[in-house]
């Protein structure tokens, strides 16, 4: 039984068992003044995953720019080995907040229920405050993306309740043909 008091379907059960125990991801920190030294968010989502049994295929630093943006996940979705990318920071909506924006028209098929589910959980943390965020997840070339607030908090709540327990699962299905 799972805590919704459901039992998880075979099906769901069937997936899981094939799916990758490691998903080589690709980590971007996506900001103007962070460094590797000053990268707590980014640093948080390569320790989680690292301790979860994922391998970082790679961590780096690009500034609040669509163009950086794009040639970051561009240069994360050709890379071969990499199954995953997770996008750190620029998620808000101040103006220069552009990684949603930029993100989501490269993606073939949006994962809502990511952003949903997140809010939701950052509701019971931190209030209507929630609502600022636009944390998104989707799939593109057979990889799976997600795009996450930078914040410790933020980035440990969705490691640690969303992509972590369905990283595996997500990125076996990501890869499936029809």
């Amino acid at each position: 039984m799972s805590e919704s008091g459901h039992k998880p379907s075979h099906h769901s059960h069937h997936h899981r068992k094939a799916a990758p125990k490691s998903v080589p991801t690709a980590v971007i920190t996506v900001s103007d003044t962070r460094t590797q030294a000053t990268d707590k968010g980014g640093a948080l989502v390569a320790e989680l995953l690292a301790a979860a049994g994922h391998l970082v295929a790679s961590h780096e630093i690009v500034a609040d720019d669509p163009d950086r943006i794009r040639e970051a996940v561009g240069k994360g979705l050709a890379a071969d080995g990499v199954c995953a990318l997770i996008l750190t920071g620029g998620t808000g909506v101040a103006p220069r907040d552009v990684t949603p924006d930029t993100v989501e028209p490269l993606l073939e098929r949006v994962v809502p229920g990511f952003g949903e589910i997140f809010r939701q959980l950052s509701y019971r943390d931190i209030g209507s405050a929630a609502i600022l965020s636009r944390a998104l997840a989707g799939l593109a070339r057979g990889r799976v993306v997600f795009v996450i607030p930078g914040s410790t908090g933020a980035v440990r709540l969705a490691m640690e309740k969303l992509i972590v327990p369905e990283l595996g699962h997500l990125a076996g299905e990501a890869v499936k043909t029809r």
